[in-house]
């Protein structure tokens, strides 16, 4: 069991298959759950990394290539709830359109805004394999930490 140095205790990675050697991201083990610890050199950086983790919760990341872009705007009060909203986005997208992101570039970002451009495509049966339906981001043990390194923590309701 990993002890994460900001005080999630209880918790391991998971070792992902998929995963490339510069993912910028852990996928955690939580009883019912799925979450994940995406870091990056800024905070729009750790977002943008949490984007692709969302992703590799639910299929192979890799199998997941970039036709596609959309513009995706969250507000929220700060930026523990503007992460959440900007997730949940995303689950929206995936949900009504079948689009998984495989990147994302975070273009503005404050403590309320953010405005992202996510490359990725359509879910195809014949090469996704959807392994957990990600219903919504939580707040539960949600983290921001602007570092340097930046890193943030959110959990899936799955």
């Amino acid at each position: 069991m990993r002890a994460w140095p900001w005080g999630w205790q209880g918790v391991s990675a998971i070792p992902v298959e998929s995963r490339m050697t510069d993912q910028p991201f852990d996928i955690l083990e939580h009883t019912g759950e799925a979450g994940i610890v995406a870091h990056g050199a800024t905070l729009a950086e750790a977002f943008a990394n949490a984007a692709q983790g969302l992703t590799a919760t639910m299929t192979d990341l890799d199998a997941v290539r970039e036709r596609e872009t959309r513009e995706v705007a969250a507000e929220a009060p700060d930026r523990e709830a503007l992460l959440v909203e900007f997730l949940n986005e995303l689950v929206f997208l995936f949900d009504t359109q079948g689009f998984l992101v495989r990147r994302a570039e975070v273009l503005e970002m404050d403590g309320a805004h953010l405005r992202a451009r996510c490359h990725g495509e359509k879910a195809d049966r014949a090469r996704h394999d959807i392994r957990a339906a990600v219903k919504a981001a939580t707040y539960h043990m949600l983290l921001v930490e602007e570092g340097p390194p930046a890193r943030v923590r959110v959990i899936f309701d799955v």
